[in-house]
Parts: structure tokens; C-alpha cells; sequence
């Protein structure tokens, strides 16, 4: 859904989502063409789509997984169905691209756990926990580094309660221990080493009522520029302050002050109240690493580019040390490798007592200079006496790094511009001895992905590379993405040689991913194993071969009689070679030879690549739970339509050539293989074939519609279709609008309005925060086919974001998808002949 291109997100949590998937809880009697769901009309408002649809919107979740730091326990969280729009709809702020909620003094949210307990990792034992707050409203969850206590932010919008509470891990019971939290940036609290107290923002003492402006203008909001800075990139960013009432508002929101909770409750503030975005103990407990916004702000980006000041501060929250103070970034040179000069991704060295790691740019941040060094590495360490010293120079982008010890670590870079990734090993307290390389790919290649270091955290609570229990190996985890689908794997590696041993990769018929694995006298690996119908469950299994899984928790089939979806991972290629994957989903009881061809859903997303050979390669796997969400096309599987998800839609451009130079006719190539294959099958009916998306995949469709005639309806989610709206780069394109006219005047659908002739539905959030995909978009291209004559249907959603929260929102998201196809894909009438 984002609208700026990003690396894969490490696996370096232990929080999981096992998504036993959401199902109907209806026979499976199927019907191609349905009562429609009632007609709605301007003002008319909130729909029921039919029962089928709405026993989706309200079948239950399953838990989120959090695994105890020793790995023998595992916190489970439930989370219930979905908020009413009267809880979408309480007061909100937005303010310098945040979202707050000024009850509570927190980010904005509406999905909390309401029951919480504890599983024994070895035999899949419950534990309930007493004296929980009623009713239980969990926004996050923390284990202490000892394993002794399980934290939590009780965060109630309907009373204003935002709480930090403990669980006592050995006798099962809950107590508070802070309240007044100020979680708008995080958590609101964090563990400190030695697992007795725990850092806290709270909001300041007497802080008093919010600043209220009196409605009168006290002068003009104003920006300046001036000439020979150089072409500097500014995004689409949505939620910025307007004008001084704001910015007050802001600080009042924003400010914290610091304190130190220990675990029976009692509270030591930390030096002064401040407008923290970061502030974190280092590994010793002696330290804490500050990072404050300061004034001016700005009108024209988000509070991650304002003025900031990093300091270290003592325990008693004095500054010791200044490590920078940042100016305003109001801008970065052109491309998707630019960053800002000076200090940046710094952090604790997780493995040293005290000591500070940062990048910093060697190229000015602009990634169209020549130069053999673009980021360097530096290291300073407690009392911050010495000058930095200089860890490592990157010939790309600084990526992070996997602490281990001061013989070990493994360091990431990357450069966008070519989907680089490179992978070293270093020995940080050894900065003369030579790197050595682990790994070089693109990231687009996901049969070479060695997968990611499995990480732990260490007594102190800092996640730390897992070793084996002699230190000479460590592990990794991948999706073992291959030719015949993904294969979740553990491998462990020797330091000493870099020699892979394979000790767990996933088997038909179940797609298992590892989790972690528990070495001593009873070895064993934790997974999560699914399959076509079987949800997602907690497994244990020894590390021979032929070792017995143990079932650790038991989430059922939400309907067992709509086991029969049969999923099939299809290949077929486009008029240019490059292979094609999808997933082809068909109706329970549905025989192609008996029954014919039935009406399509087809949904995608498109990707950008910079290598055919890397564009067709496999995606996903066949033995996935067969689960059927709100948010995706597979619930129009119970009303009889076949379902084409994810087909994949690479957009390539190898070498100098750019991806987006030939968007049009790559996609279009790409549909018009999907709609191929699914013809030649005898699953799809030519005729009625619907393509949907959401965000890109919106943008997708409308130039889908605009440049084909393949499909006989669209629907489009939230899509951003005027390129000049979005003049600075977007989703994968780093070029702006004046280097690139013509790309962005062709990939706008906007432009050729003219040409769409089939039915098209748009949705939007009349919220939207997402970068680009401003309401304007759907507001203004829906009024473009109206006035051309087109047929179209625009539905703003109020109080809605990029993702759509409440139930009568998506209850109404359904109705009207469902309406749409239902009218545009119903099979003709007898002797009545298809029109076009």
C-alpha cells in the first residue's frame, strides 16, 4: 500500500501473526448470480453486503504470538472484531504526519487484544493470568529481559486510560504499575537492563489544558525558498502542520517526561520533559541515547525531518554528551538512495557496555555524485571523550548491523538504484581486520536469498545474532524461495568457514516456517506449520528428520465444510518470455468440465524489476492456508466466482532503462497473459473478467481500463491516478515529474479518462494519510469519466485512512464490490446476446 519503495523488513521480532484466516460461516451453496445486495444512493448510508460477505467482516482472528526471551513460552493475544465507526470516529488529530488520539494521549489506533495468556512451548500447556483490567485493551506487549514479567499498554479510548501493567510471569497475575502514558511515538515504555525497572514517557505533571486557538488568524502561514540550493526532493506527505495553533498543539501533545518504574511500581523522573522521538538505555543501564525535536518546524514535512538534537544523558538525565543537532530536512536530492548529511541510523552497539554506532553520508546524500564512498560507519564509545572512529566504508547505503561480539558482527548495505545487497562479516573491535564477504545479490533475486540471521535477545534485553551453544555457528531464516514455491528454511552456519548445514526446510504439504530454535538436551526447533485446510498452529519438533512435530496450540478451520477451495499455483508467460505466477482459487464444488467457465476476480499489485530473469521467478507457495479476508477477493469465492490472486505484473527495466519507461505495455502484456491462461483453462468466461487493487493496485486497474478492453468491470481502492499530483517520485520511480514528463504523463490513467469505457467502481478513505494517494485522486478522477460519458461509481468512506478500520466501512467496502460485480459480470439472459 506504500507509496515509497522499501527494503523487506528483517525478521527481528518475535511478535507473529499466525492468520488462521478469516472464512464464512455459511454453507457453501453457491450461486453465480445472486440477489444483488440493496441499492444504496447519496445520503443514504451505511450497506450490508449479503450474509455471505458480512459472516467474513465478523469471523473471529487468530492470536498474535510472542515468544519469551528463554523460548519456552509463548504469550498469546486475541483480537476481536472490528471497531464501530462511532470508535473510527472520535476525536483525532492530525499533526505533523502523525495521528494522534487526544484522549489518550497516544497514536491513533482501534485493534487492542482483549484476552491474553500464556502456552507452554514443550506440550502446549494454557496459563491464564489473573487480575487483568477489565476490559482488557492490550496495545502492545514486552517481555523482560529475565523472562520474570510480560509488560503491557493497557490503552482504553472510551475512558482515556493509557497504563503500563506487569504480568508475573511465575504466579500469573497482573498489576499496574504507571499510568498517563505518552505512547504517540512507540510504546511508551521500554525495558531496562536487568529486567527490575522499566523506562516510561508520561505525560508532564500540571501540564495543564491543550492550547486552544481562538479562531483568529495571528498572521499568514508562510515558506521561503531560495535559489541555488540545488533540485530537491519533497514528497506528497499528508497530516503537516498549517499554521502556529498547530504547532502549539503539537508540543503540548508531544511533550514527555522521562521515568524510571520499577516493577513495584514506584516512579523517579528522569531529567526534564522534552519532545522525545527516541530515547533508549544503552546495554550498561548508564546511558540513555536522546533524541528531541526541536523548533522551527516546518509546514512542508513530518516530524522526521525536523530540527533534532541527539545527546546522551546520565541516569539522572543530564547531557554528558552532544552527538549532533540536525537541522531541518526539507528536502534530499533526486533518487530513492538520497539521504540527509550528518548523523543517521544511530543506535547502541548492542554487544559493548556503552558505545555509539552511525552513519554518515560521504557523498553530500546525492546518490548522482561520483563516489567510491557513499556511507561511513562510526563508533564512539562512553565517556565520549575520544573522537569517533571509523568502523567501515560502504561503497552503497548503510543497511544496519547484526551484533554479536567484538570478534563478530554482520553488516548490511544496500544501493536502490540497482537492487544491490551485500552482507559482510567484520570483527568490530578489530576495525583494521579485513571484511569478508558473505553475501552479494539483488534483492529482486529471491532464489539466492541466504534468508536472515536469527536473532535473541541477551540478558540485558538487546537483540543480539543467536549462537550456537559452542559460538562457533550461528542461524538463518528464509522463505527458500524456489522454482517450486517458497520452502521456509534453518540453516546453521559455521563462523569459522561460512559452510552451510540445513537443519529444517519445509515439505509438502505443509508451508512450516521456522521460528527459532532451542538448543540443549531436548534440541528442538519452534515453526509455524499451515497447509490448504489447516490455519496456522504452533509446532515443536526435534532436530532428526524423522522427529515427531508436537502441536502446540489447536486453531480449528473456521468452516470446516468450505474445505473444499481448491487452490492451484499457476505458470504461464507473457508475449515477452518473462514466466508469471498467480494464485488460482476455485469455488468448493466447482468442476470446470461440468460446470463451464465461470465469472473472474482478478487482483494484483504491480512490482518493479531491473531483471526479467529475476521478474519470473516463483512467488508464494501452493500449501498456504486457503484463508478468505474482507480485504481481499477471496471472498467472492462463496458467491461462485473464480478468484485470480496476486498474478504477478513486473514492470522491468534492465540496465540504463528505466522500469517505468515501458509501464503501459508491460502491464498491459501482463493482464493480458492472466486473462490467456485463465480462458484456456475453462475457468474464466472472456466476458466477464473484473480486475481490482488497492493503492498501486488501484492505479493499476484504472490504467488497465483505460488501455484494454479485457476486463468488463474494475475496482479501484484508494489509488493515486494523476502522476503530476504526485510530482516527486512515487512508489518506485525516483525520477521527478520534469526528468521524467512523459513517463508520468503516460502512467497517469487520468489522461486517457476518455478511453475507459467499462464500469469502473472507486473507493477511498476520506482520511487517507498515505503519502500520494490523496482523496483528490479518487474525487477527481471519478468526475473525469462522469463528464466523458464514462460509467463509474465513487465511494468516500468517512473517517477512514488508507486501510479501512471500521465495520461499516468495510461492510460497505463489500456491498458495493459486490453490487458492482454482481451487475457487471451477471451472465446474460437467455437469447440475450453480449455487448461491449
Amino acid at each position: 500500500m506504500t507509496q515509497f519503495p522499501a527494503r523487506r523488513a528483517k525478521r527481528t521480532s518475535a511478535v507473529l501473526v499466525l492468520c488462521a484466516g478469516l472464512l464464512l460461516s455459511v454453507p457453501p451453496v453457491l450461486a453465480l448470480t445472486p440477489p444483488p445486495a440493496a441499492k444504496a444512493s447519496q445520503g443514504e448510508g451505511y450497506r450490508l453486503p449479503s450474509a455471505a460477505l458480512q459472516a467474513v467482516v465478523d469471523a473471529p482472528r487468530a492470536p498474535s504470538l510472542s515468544l519469551s526471551p528463554r523460548r519456552d513460552l509463548t504469550a498469546l493475544l486475541q483480537t476481536p472484531a472490528l471497531p464501530s465507526i462511532a470508535q473510527v470516529a472520535a476525536p483525532e488529530l492530525k499533526l505533523a504526519g502523525l495521528r494522534i488520539n487526544p484522549k489518550t494521549v497516544s497514536d491513533s489506533r482501534f485493534s487492542f487484544g482483549n484476552k491474553l495468556w500464556l502456552v507452554s512451548n514443550s506440550d502446549g500447556a494454557e496459563r491464564q493470568i489473573t487480575g487483568l483490567p477489565q476490559p482488557l485493551s492490550v496495545a502492545s506487549l514486552a517481555w523482560s529481559p529475565d523472562q520474570k514479567y510480560l509488560a503491557f499498554n493497557q490503552l482504553d479510548p472510551a475512558t482515556g486510560a493509557n497504563e503500563l501493567w506487569l504480568v508475573d510471569v511465575e504466579s500469573g497475575s497482573a498489576r499496574r504499575v504507571a499510568e498517563n502514558l505518552n505512547s504517540i511515538v512507540g510504546n511508551g515504555y521500554a525495558w531496562l537492563p536487568g529486567g527490575d525497572a522499566l523506562l516510561v514517557l508520561q505525560r508532564p505533571a500540571g501540564q495543564g489544558e491543550p492550547p486552544k486557538g481562538d479562531g483568529i488568524p495571528t498572521g499568514p502561514a508562510v515558506q521561503e525558498t531560495i535559489a541555488g540550493q540545488g533540485v530537491r526532493t519533497v514528497r506528497t506527505y499528508q497530516d503537516l502542520l498549517k499554521n502556529e495553533d498547530d504547532a502549539r498543539l503539537f508540543e503540548y501533545y508531544l511533550k514527555s517526561q522521562p521515568v524510571r518504574v520499577a516493577i513495584n511500581g514506584q516512579a523517579t523522573p528522569i531529567g526534564a520533559p522534552g519532545l522525545f522521538l527516541g530515547l533508549s538505555s544503552s546495554p550498561d543501564g548508564n546511558y540513555l541515547l536522546s533524541q528531541r525535536v526541536e523548533r522551527p518546524f516546518s509546514y512542508a514535512v513530518p516530524v522526521s525531518r525536523f530540527p533534532r538534537h541527539i545527546e546522551v544523558l546520565d541516569t539522572q538525565g543530564k547531557v554528558v554528551h552532544t552527538v549532533a543537532k540536525l537541522p531541518l530536512v526539507d528536502g534530499l536530492p533526486t533518487g530513492n538512495d538520497a539521504v540527509p548529511t550528518g548523523v543517521r541510523s544511530i543506535a547502541w552497539r548492542a554487544d559493548a557496555p556503552a558505545m555509539l554506532v552511525w552513519a554518515e553520508a560521504q557523498d553530500g546524500g546525492d546518490p548522482s555524485r561520483e563516489a567510491a564512498i557513499r556511507d561511513a560507519v562510526l563508533v564512539q564509545a562512553a565517556p565520549f571523550e575520544k573522537p569517533p572512529v571509523t568502523l567501515a566504508q560502504l561503497g552503497s547505503r548503510y543497511a544496519g548491523i547484526t551484533w554479536s561480539s567484538g570478534d563478530v558482527a554482520l553488516l548490511d548495505e544496500y544501493w536502490w538504484k540497482t537492487r544491490q545487497v551485500k552482507q559482510w562479516k567484520i570483527s568490530p573491535d578489530n576495525p583494521q581486520q579485513a571484511p569478508t564477504l558473505l553475501s552479494e545479490r539483488s534483492e529482486d533475486d529471491r532464489y539466492s536469498d541466504p534468508g536472515e540471521p536469527l536473532l535473541r535477545a541477551d540478558d540485558a534485553g538487546r537483540v543480539r545474532l543467536q549462537l550456537s551453544a559452542d559460538g562457533g555457528s550461528y542461524y538463518r531464516i528464509g522463505d527458500g524461495a524456489s522454482a517450486e514455491g517458497d520452502r521456509p528454511f534453518l540453516d546453521r552456519i559455521d563462523l569459522a568457514s561460512g559452510k552451510s548445514e540445513r537443519l529444517f526446510h519445509s515439505q509438502a504439504p505443509y508451508y512450516e516456517m521456522p521460528l527459532t530454535i532451542i538448543e540443549g538436551d531436548n534440541a528442538r526447533i519452534l515453526t509455524y506449520r499451515e497447509s490448504n485446510d489447516v490455519p496456522a498452529n504452533l509446532f515443536a519438533r526435534g532436530l532428526a528428520a524423522d522427529a515427531t512435530p508436537v502441536e502446540l496450540t489447536h486453531f480449528a478451520h473456521p468452516l470446516p465444510q468450505l474445505r473444499g477451495v481448491k487452490k492451484e499455483q499457476i505458470r504461464y508467460k507473457r508475449n515477452d518470455g518473462v514466466e508469471l505466477t498467480a494464485d488460482l482459487l476455485l469455488p468448493p464444488g466447482y468442476d470446470p468440465k461440468k460446470d463451464g467457465p465461470r465469472p473472474v476476480l482478478m487482483w494484483a499489485y504491480p512490482a518493479e524489476f531491473k531483471s526479467a530473469e529475476d521478474a519470473s521467478q516463483v512467488t508464494g507457495s501452493k500449501y498456504r492456508f486457503n484463508a478468505v479476508s474482507y480485504w481481499g477477493p477471496q471472498a467472492f469465492l462463496a458467491k461462485g466466482y473464480v478468484v485470480l490472486n496476486n498474478p504477478t505484473m513486473p514492470i522491468i527495466g534492465e540496465g540504463d532503462a528505466e522500469p517505468n519507461d515501458t509501464y503501459v505495455p508491460q502491464l498491459v502484456a501482463s493482464a493480458e497473459a492472466a486473462v490467456d491462461e485463465v480462458v484456456k483453462r475453462g475457468v474464466g468466461d472472456r466476458e466477464r473478467i473484473a480486475v481490482g487493487g488497492h493503492s498501486y493496485g488501484a492505479f493499476m486497474t484504472a490504467n488497465l481500463l483505460a488501455h484494454t478492453r479485457l476486463f468488463k468491470a474494475g475496482i479501484a481502492r484508494s489509488g493515486a491516478y494523476n502522476r503530476t499530483l504526485t510530482p516527486f517520485g512515487f512508489q518506485a520511480e525516483e525520477r521527478n515529474y520534469w526528468q521524467a514528463q512523459d513517463v508520468y504523463l503516460k502512467m497517469s490513467p487520468f489522461n486517457y479518462a476518455d478511453k475507459i469505457k467499462d464500469p469502473i467502481l472507486f473507493i477511498h478513505g476520506q482520511d487517507d494519510n498515505n503519502s500520494g494517494t490523496f482523496p483528490v485522486q479518487s474525487e477527481r478522477m471519478f468526475a473525469a469519466v462522469k463528464g466523458l460519458g464514462g460509467t463509474s461509481r465513487l465511494v468516500m468512506l468517512p473517517n477512514e485512512s488508507h486501510g479501512y478500520r471500521a465495520r461499516e466501512s468495510i461492510m460497505t467496502m463489500l456491498a458495493e464490490s459486490e453490487s458492482w460485480l454482481d451487475k457487471w459480470l451477471a451472465a446474460p439472459k437467455a437469447g440475450e446476446a453480449k455487448k461491449r
